[in-house]
């Protein structure tokens, strides 16, 4: 039972987005979604719901209206007379505060990442976004250019990104390189974000972790699988909710555990959404995302000779000879122009396939023009 929504992190203007629905409609917390239904968090308790005709027809129009996890929803109870307590219907998704929406992404014939123009929506409302990288092997040191991804599209969301190195203990260290190395790399990876090295065994960083969500604030974690998500999870939640698996011991990969988002209400306040592992994410509709991930490059691009410089061959470069100079790594160069790249193709996507649906709707009102013009 949830006598205060303001635990689930609901607020007062949320009130004023509550529809006007015959027989009222209460304010619920979409925890997880399953094929044309969710299971919601309401005053009351948890309830099963339907999508109802209007979120139905939103969805249909724009498959990002669907309902996701972490969504405040409008729910009406149906079938008030049934001996059975009646049943419940998402009559509206409210807006969203904020969204964690990643493109669809398919591979190009350099085997490189590019967007399909659909997108998808992970997680609604959220505060923080957790970005999980593991450190289980001192021979494989973090994906950096995973980090990169997931934090522009952390920042995109309008959440705030942490980046969090799970299994901090399984790091062994090597000569002249340890876990600090590791956590120095990611934190330039990310600049101006937080860094914590978290074991969810030992309960090693977790107390900083919780310390990020505050009393009704709203976490999703991210990363590949075997990141220990769920581990973390369980960790924050002080009991198993979510169920785990052992990586494999040939390569320290991880399998699907988990395979649907959760929203988790935290003893003591604040909320979690484990997710599935993420094998690929696209970029999506970026506006300052990468460019705040990337603000050292951007910063020297300041003192470059040309102010349309694309920092390649161009003479009076900062940024090519900050590389050369040891300055900025060469790799982090590389990894901007690819989510450059790709938020570009993306951004051009997405203009043709707004065109297009434009020319369509007015192929049809013109065609009904021409048939109410027809004697």
């Amino acid at each position: 039972m949830f006598n205060d929504l303001s635990l689930l992190g609901w607020h007062d203007g949320l009130a004023e987005q509550l529809p006007d629905l015959p027989g009222g409609a209460v304010a619920a917390r979409v925890a997880r979604v399953d094929r044309g239904a969710a299971e919601v968090i309401a005053a009351d308790g948890t309830h099963q719901a339907r999508f109802g005709a209007r979120v139905r027809r939103a969805a249909a129009a724009d498959p990002l209206a669907l309902p996701c996890v972490g969504d405040w929803v409008a729910l009406a109870r149906l079938d008030l007379s049934s001996s059975q307590g009646g049943r419940y219907e998402l009559a509206e998704v409210l807006p969203r505060r904020t969204a964690f929406v990643r493109g669809g992404v398919s591979r190009d014939s350099r085997g490189g990442l590019s967007g399909d123009g659909q997108g998808q929506v992970l997680a609604a409302n959220v505060d923080v976004v957790f970005v999980a990288e593991p450190s289980m092997h001192a021979t494989d040191f973090a994906d950096l250019g995973r980090i990169e991804r997931l934090v522009a599209l952390a920042w995109e969301s309008g959440a705030r990104p942490v980046v969090l190195v799970t299994k901090a203990d399984l790091f062994g260290d090597l000569p002249n390189r340890g876990l600090d190395d590791l956590l120095a790399d990611v934190a330039a990876a990310a600049p101006g974000v937080d860094v914590h090295p978290v074991c969810s065994f030992t309960g090693d960083g977790v107390d900083l972790v919780r310390a990020h969500l505050g009393p009704s604030g709203t976490a999703v974690v991210l990363g590949p699988s075997g990141a220990g998500k769920s581990t973390l999870v369980n960790a924050l939640a002080g009991a198993e909710v979510m169920e785990t698996q052992q990586v494999r011991a040939a390569d320290g990969r991880g399998r699907h555990t988990t395979v649907h988002r959760q929203l988790i209400p935290l003893p003591g306040g604040g909320l979690v959404i484990d997710t599935p592992g993420i094998r690929r994410v696209g970029l999506y509709e970026m506006s300052e995302g990468v460019g705040l991930v990337f603000s050292d490059i951007e910063e020297l691009a300041e003192d470059c000779r040309f102010s349309d410089c694309r920092h390649r061959s161009e003479p009076g470069c900062a940024v090519l000879a900050a590389v050369e100079s040891g300055e900025l790594p060469e790799r982090r160069l590389e990894s901007w122009n690819r989510l450059q790249r790709e938020a570009a193709w993306m951004a051009r996507r997405t203009d043709a396939r707004l065109r297009a649906e434009e020319t369509r709707k007015w192929k049809t009102i013109h065609k009904q023009m021409r048939g109410m013009s027809r004697p």
